[in-house]
This record gives C-alpha cells, sequence and structure tokens, in this order.
C-alpha cells in the first residue's frame, strides 16, 4: 500500500492568524517535503472563495513543485468538473502531465458547495447530468487517436484535437465517490475510485463494501475493475493531551469548514446529493469520542498502523493523508509527516523507501 498527501486547504476558522496566501505557499512547501519523503503522490483540493479552502489552482500549485520533485504523482483533489468546460480541463491536465514528464494522476467529482455553483453560472441542480457528460468529453480529449467530436446536453464541441497530448496512455483517471451514483459513473467507463471512509460508513456500511461495491459494479459493467483509493484524516497523538488536541482540531474541521459547505436542507440540493443532508445531521451531533477510525488514524504509531492494516485487506491500494486538517502549525505538519513515513510506512510493502533515496 502506497501512501500520499493530501489537503482541502481549510482555512475558515475564528480568529485564524493565517491568511489564504500564507496557507497556500505552506500547501506548497508540504507537498514539496512529501516527494523528499517518498510519498507516492501530492493530492490538493480545488476550493473557491473560502467556502471549505482558500486554495482555487491545484493545477497551478502542482505545477509550481513539479520541477522542484522527482517522484511524486501530482493529483487534484478533485477537479470539480461542473465548474469548468471539460475541454480547458483536458488541456490544462494534459500540459501538466508533459511539463511533469507523466507524473499526473487526474481525479474528479462534482463538489458539493452551491455556493461555489454560483458566481461561475453553474447549474447545481444538474450537476451530476453535467459532471458525467464532462468526463466523457475529458475523456475523448485524451483518448482519441485522431480528431473528435462531442454532441451532448450541455457541450457541442466540432471536430478538432487539443494541444498538448498527454505523454501518458492513459492518465490514470479517478471518481471521487461518496454515494452509489458515482460508483456506477465510475465503473461504466472502467475508471479508478477514491473514497472518503468517514461517509462509505453512512452510505455502504463500511469501507470495504464501499470498494465490493465498486468492484461490483464494474463486473456488471463489463469492465475490469481499477484501483481503489482512500483519503484519511491522521494525526500522531502520544499523550491523552495530544490526543485531545488532534480530535478537538477535526471537530474545529467539521463545525467551522464542512458544515458551512455542505447542504442541511434536502431543498438545497438535487436528489443525487441529498444524503449530505444527513451527513451534515452526523456532523453537528459529533463529540470528540465518536470520532474514530471509520473517519481519522488517532493516536499512537502502533494504533495507526493496526487501522491501516485493516484499511488494506479491504482492497485499498494508496491512502492519501490529510495531515494540515483543524489549522495545525506548519511546524507541526511537517513533523507528523516525518513520523508516517519514519515510525508507519515501513510497515507496509511499497516504494516509499526507494523514492526517499532517490530523492535524496
Amino acid at each position: 500500500m502506497e501512501f500520499g498527501y493530501f489537503t482541502l486547504s481549510d482555512n475558515h476558522y475564528p480568529n485564524s492568524p493565517r491568511s489564504p496566501n500564507q496557507f497556500i505557499m505552506e500547501i506548497r512547501e508540504q507537498a514539496i517535503l512529501a516527494d523528499r519523503l517518498g510519498m507516492h503522490s501530492a493530492w490538493i483540493g480545488e476550493h473557491h472563495f473560502d467556502s471549505l479552502g482558500v486554495n482555487s489552482r491545484p493545477d497551478l500549485i502542482l505545477a509550481s513543485i513539479a520541477s522542484e520533485t522527482r517522484n511524486i504523482r501530482l493529483a487534484p483533489a478533485v477537479t470539480v468538473m461542473p465548474l469548468h468546460h471539460p475541454v480547458h480541463v483536458a488541456e490544462a491536465w494534459a500540459t501538466l502531465d508533459l511539463v511533469s514528464g507523466g507524473r499526473v494522476d487526474f481525479a474528479t467529482g462534482r463538489g458539493y458547495d452551491k455556493n461555489e455553483y454560483k458566481p461561475f453560472g453553474a447549474d447545481f441542480f444538474k450537476s451530476a447530468e453535467i459532471f458525467e457528460e464532462g468526463v466523457d468529453v475529458v475523456l475523448k480529449a485524451w483518448n482519441s487517436p485522431g480528431p473528435w467530436s462531442h454532441r451532448g446536453t450541455y457541450y457541442d464541441i466540432p471536430e478538432m484535437q487539443i494541444t498538448p497530448r498527454p505523454v501518458q496512455k492513459p492518465i490514470p483517471f479517478y471518481i471521487a465517490s461518496f454515494s452509489q451514483t458515482s460508483v456506477d459513473m465510475a465503473a461504466k467507463r472502467g475508471l479508478n475510485i477514491i473514497y472518503a471512509p468517514f461517509a462509505t460508513g453512512m452510505m455502504f456500511g463500511g469501507l470495504d463494501k464501499a470498494v465490493d461495491a465498486y468492484r461490483n459494479s464494474c463486473v456488471k459493467a463489463g469492465n475490469q475493475p481499477g484501483r481503489a483509493m482512500c483519503s484519511y484524516f491522521v494525526f500522531i497523538a502520544d499523550d491523552k493531551k495530544a490526543d485531545d488536541y488532534g480530535r478537538q482540531a477535526q471537530l474545529d474541521y467539521f463545525n467551522h469548514c464542512v458544515i458551512r459547505a455542505i447542504p442541511t436542507k434536502l431543498e438545497e440540493a438535487p436528489p443525487t446529493l441529498q444524503y449530505f443532508v444527513k451527513l451534515a445531521d452526523v456532523l453537528k451531533k459529533m463529540q470528540k469520542e465518536d470520532l474514530s477510525d471509520k473517519s481519522i488514524l488517532i493516536g499512537s504509531p502502533a494504533k495507526i498502523i493496526d487501522s491501516l492494516k485493516k484499511v488494506e485487506a479491504a482492497g485499498i491500494e494508496e491512502v492519501i493523508l490529510y495531515f494540515n486538517v483543524g489549522n495545525k502549525p506548519h511546524a507541526l505538519v511537517k513533523e507528523q509527516m516525518h513520523r508516517f513515513m519514519e515510525e508507519i510506512a515501513p510497515h507496509f510493502h511499497g516504494k516509499h523507501i526507494e523514492r526517499r533515496l532517490l530523492a535524496a
């Protein structure tokens, strides 16, 4: 199992001394450190207007670190497809694939915050349909051997080809999934899947069941199951005081960032996103003692290793780790990243040791 760096750039905290600009530069430094430490990937989220996060252009941040890293995969977490024209998406990430020497992992989803849709003139209530058609356009742009065209409900594209072309054939393509709807979208196209464990427990009954749902959907669609990944909040805590700090940071993230960004009433979301209303209710009631390895890896290295062994057994091939969640200081985040790769990662088979030596 491989490990990656992950952030959604959450920064909406009362009296926070950290500016969005400062945090984005910290994220850039942390992603470069992830390469030095031997991590497999850096997944940087797209959010707009400080609705949940402050980084609106993961492609530009990742492009800025491409020349300063050697091995790390460069990935959005995720590109919110309905906010962009899919041809622009295809061009941008093909260009990054070229300049990085074929290191892009692409992931997309439709988001969950209608406030991010409004300024772009995007239709939140048709997000599933726009998203699915956008995915098909990107796949055509990258994988068609010659000129291609597309005529659909939302996009009418005359015969054309994008330049530059991706280096990878194909670029690894992931669908971010909170529900069976997105699982089926991925399975229908033979794409990879990435889960958030805190949502899989509610929607599928557990991470293992979510992976099984994906594999079964792929088989029904006549496609070979691809790679299954998940994200995890993480905090290594050696004593009760540190454990309490990590749990409070997690609750702060839920209360100050997530709940304000997701639909809390049924009329605020299309039918395919109304499960977020239930999720919001669960998060509002959550207490420190409710946090378990269904949502966060917290505790001693030994405890986290034990939790990750179960994740590995569920069929997950890579875990991307959310170290900087909850307004944690930059120095602490870097210390946690070092500790994870030195004390936890060696207990799992992967190329992290080899990559660390190459990055030295």
